[in-house]
C-alpha cells in the first residue's frame, strides 16, 4: 500500500512509523506540514491510499480528509481530546493511558477510532514515556488500522459507541505554564517532579533563578540532602540540586527564556547555562555503583550480576558532550579492570546514544574547536571498546541511536536492541562525513554496498530492519520496563557458556592480525582528517545545518530524501530467528 505520513516534524514516533510500515512491505513517504506550505496540494501530489499522520500538530482541512482516508495518531486513550493529552495524564499521576488512531474529520480527535491500545505510564519524563510506553501503542495500533483498512472490511465506531469512553469524552486546553508553575515553598518533591516530568522535554518548567527566567527540563529526586525551599544545595555532572519543601531534586538542564526578536533558545547543562551567575556550590560526586546504599540520581552507574558488569548511562537527548564522553571513558575502563567475562554497555531505558553534543558545541566560544574535541573524546571512547580483548562487551540499545551513538554500538561484539529502537547509522543530514570508526565497523557488518547505501539514503532503521541487515545480533522483545531485567539474564547466560571462553581468546588474536594489515589508526586519522575540514571551514554545510538543528530551525520544504523516490518497500520483517 502507498502511504504517506503527514507530521509537523520527522520525529522520533513518525522515524518510527516510518520505518516499521516499510517492514511491512508498505511504500511510504513523509510531507512535512510546514508554514507557508499547501497541504492539500502536497497530498495531491503524493496520490496516496491511506495518510497516516503520527505527530501532527495542526488540523487536516477538509479537503484532505473529505478526499483521502485520513488516520490521526492521538496519544490517549478513546475519549481523550485535546493539545496537551499526555502532559495532563502525568501532571494527575495516572498510572494507565492509551494510544488511538482516530479517522480525522471536522473536529479534532473526534473521529471514529480504527485502533485503539491500552498502556502503562511509569513515573519516568514525558519524553522518556513518548518514545517508549507511548510509540509502542501507537505502532500496535497504527499496524492494527492500517491491517484494518487494507482488508476492507473493518467499520470504525464513534467515540461515544463505547459507554466507558463515553464517560471520558472531554476536550482538554493545552496545559499553559500557569499550571505547570513550581511552587518552591509548598510543592512536595513528589508535585514538583510530576511537573518536571509533564513538562520534559518540551515546554520544560518556566521558573525564575538567580535573576533570569529559565526553562527546567529534566527532574531526578535527592535522597540525602535538604534545604530552604528553592535554595540551590550542589552541583553533580552539570546538573543543579535545589530543594523542595521535604527534599531536593536534581535538575540536569536549563533552557533560557527567549527574549522578543531574538532568534530561539536552546538547552543546556544546567551548570553551564548559568555560568558566572551560580554561586559557589559542592560538587557531590555521583555515585558509581548501583545498590542499596547508593540510591541517589547519577547518570552513570555500574554493577554486577553473575560474572556480568553492567555500565549503564543516561544522557539527556541522548547526545555526549566532551566531558561526558570522557567520564563515561574512565568509567569504562574502571569497569575493564573488574573481574567479569562479559561487560554491558548501554542505558537501561530510552537513548542508547546521538554522538557529539551539537548544542554544547552551539554554545561554545570556538564550535570548531569544540567540535574538534568532542569528536576525539568521542573516538577516544570507541576505540577502547574496539581494543577491549579481555571480555565480550555487549551493547544494550534499549532507546533510539544516531550518527557516531550508533558506530559507538556497533564497536562492541554483540548488539542487542529493544523492539522499539530506531537506529540512524548516518551523518550527511549535518553535512559530515563521519568518524568513530564507521568506515571499519559498518562495512565490517552489513557488507560495503549496504553501509554504502544506509549513508546515502540516511533513512531510520528499525529494530527488525537491523537484525535483518546485520547492524543488530538480537531483538529483546520486551516493554521498556523489562528491558534491563531481559538482558541482564541474557548477560548471565552469555557469560555460563562454555563457548565464551574462546571467544575471549580468539578476540586478540583477531585484532591482532587486523591492527597488522589495516591498523584501527589508519581509519580514525582517514575520518577525522575529512571531518576536520569540515569543522574549520565556517563556510562548511555543517556549521549552517548544526545551527538550525539547534535553533529547531523548520526546514523550508520536506527534505527530498523522505520523498517517494527514495522510500520503496523493503519487504516483510524477518522471521523470529534471532528474536527473544
Amino acid at each position: 500500500m502507498h502511504i504517506l505520513l503527514l507530521a509537523s516534524a520527522f520525529n522520533s514516533l513518525t522515524q518510527r512509523v516510518h520505518a516499521e510500515l516499510r517492514d511491512h512491505g508498505h511504500r511510504v513517504a513523509v510531507e512535512l506540514a510546514l508554514p507557508g506550505g499547501s497541504m492539500p496540494e502536497a497530498v495531491r501530489r503524493h496520490a496516496p491510499q491511506l495518510v497516516v499522520a503520527p505527530m501532527l500538530k495542526s488540523a487536516i482541512p477538509e479537503e484532505v480528509w473529505a478526499a483521502y482516508p485520513c488516520f490521526v495518531v492521538h496519544p490517549g486513550p478513546v475519549g481523550d481530546r485535546g493539545p496537551s493529552s499526555l502532559d495532563w495524564a502525568i501532571h494527575e499521576g495516572v498510572d494507565a493511558w492509551g494510544v488511538t488512531v482516530l479517522q480525522a474529520d471536522a473536529e479534532m480527535d473526534a473521529g471514529d477510532v480504527w485502533a485503539t491500545v491500552p498502556c502503562r505510564l511509569p513515573e519516568v519524563s514525558k519524553s522518556e514515556l513518548y518514545r517508549g510506553e507511548i510509540a509502542d501503542a501507537a505502532l500496535e495500533a497504527v499496524l492494527l488500522a492500517v491491517e484494518r483498512f487494507a482488508g476492507g472490511a473493518y467499520v470504525p465506531r464513534g467515540q461515544d459507541a463505547d459507554r466507558a469512553a463515553e464517560a471520558r469524552l472531554r476536550t482538554r486546553p493545552y496545559m499553559d505554564q500557569s499550571v505547570r508553575r513550581i511552587d518552591w515553598s509548598e510543592d512536595s518533591t513528589r508535585t514538583v517532579l510530576r511537573k518536571l516530568r509533564a513538562a520534559d522535554s518540551q515546554p520544560g518548567v518556566l521558573d525564575t533563578l538567580l535573576g533570569g527566567e529559565w526553562y527546567l527540563h529534566g527532574g531526578h529526586p535527592e535522597g540525602v540532602l535538604r534545604g530552604r525551599p528553592g535554595e540551590l544545595l550542589a552541583t553533580r555532572a552539570g546538573a543543579i540540586c535545589r530543594a523542595t519543601r521535604d527534599g531536593a531534586v536534581w535538575i540536569p538542564e536549563l533552557r533560557p527564556r527567549r527574549e522578543t526578536g531574538r532568534p530561539p533558545t536552546f538547552g543546556l547543562p544546567a551548570v553551564r547555562a548559568l555560568g558566572d551567575r551560580l554561586p559557589p556550590l559542592p560538587e557531590k560526586p555521583a555515585p558509581r555503583w548501583s545498590g542499596a546504599g547508593n540510591r541517589g540520581w547519577a547518570d552513570i552507574r555500574y554493577r554486577e550480576e553473575r560474572n556480568a558488569g553492567f555500565l549503564s548511562f543516561s544522557f539527556p537527548g541522548g547526545a555526549m558532550s566532551t566531558g561526558q564522553c570522557r567520564r563515561l571513558l574512565d568509567a569504562y575502563r574502571e569497569a575493564c579492570g573488574r573481574p567479569t567475562s562479559v561487560l554491558v554497555l548501554g542505558g537501561e531505558r530510552d537513548f542508547f546514544c546521538n554522538g557529539i553534543h551539537l548544542d554544547v558545541i552551539e554554545a561554545a566560544d570556538d564550535p570548531a574547536a569544540e567540535s574538534w574535541a568532542n569528536i576525539n573524546a568521542i573516538d577516544d571512547l570507541v576505540e577502547a571498546v574496539l581494543t577491549t580483548t579481555d571480555r565480550l562487551v555487549v551493547s544494550a540499545v534499549a532507546g533510539n541511536a544516531a550518527a557516531g551513538g550508533v558506530m559507538l554500538a556497533l564497536a562492541a561484539d554483540e548488539v542487542w536492541c529493544r523492539t522499539g529502537a530506531v537506529l540512524n547509522p548516518h551523518y550527511r543530514l549535518m553535512g559530515l562525513y563521519g568518524s568513530e570508526y564507521w568506515t571499519h565497523t559498518l562495512p565490517r557488518r552489513v557488507g560495503p554496498g549496504t553501509a554504502e547505501r544506509l549513508m546515502r539514503d540516511a533513512l531510520p532503521v528499525s529494530s527488525a530492519g537491523a537484525l535483518r541487515l546485520g547492524l543488530a545480533d538480537r531483538v529483546v522483545d520486551s516493554a521498556p520496563e523489562g528491558f534491563a531485567r531481559e538482558v541482564a539474564d541474557l548477560a548471565a547466560r552469555l557469560a555460563a557458556l562454555p563457548a565464551t571462553a574462546s571467544r575471549i581468546a580468539a578476540k586478540k588474536a583477531a585484532l591482532d592480525r587486523l591492527q597488522s594489515v589495516t591498523p584501527l589508526a589508519g581509519f580514525r586519522e582517514r575520518e577525522l582528517t575529512r571531518m576536520r575540514r569540515a569543522f574549520d571551514d565556517p563556510d562548511a554545510p555543517y556549521h549552517a545545518l548544526r545551527r538550525s538543528f539547534v535553533h529547531k530551525e523548520r526546514p523550508p520544504r520536506t527534505p527530498p530524501h523522505l520523498g517517494p523516490a527514495a522510500v520503496a518497500g523493503t519487504g516483510p520483517a524477518p522471521s523470529a530467528a534471532g528474536i527473544t
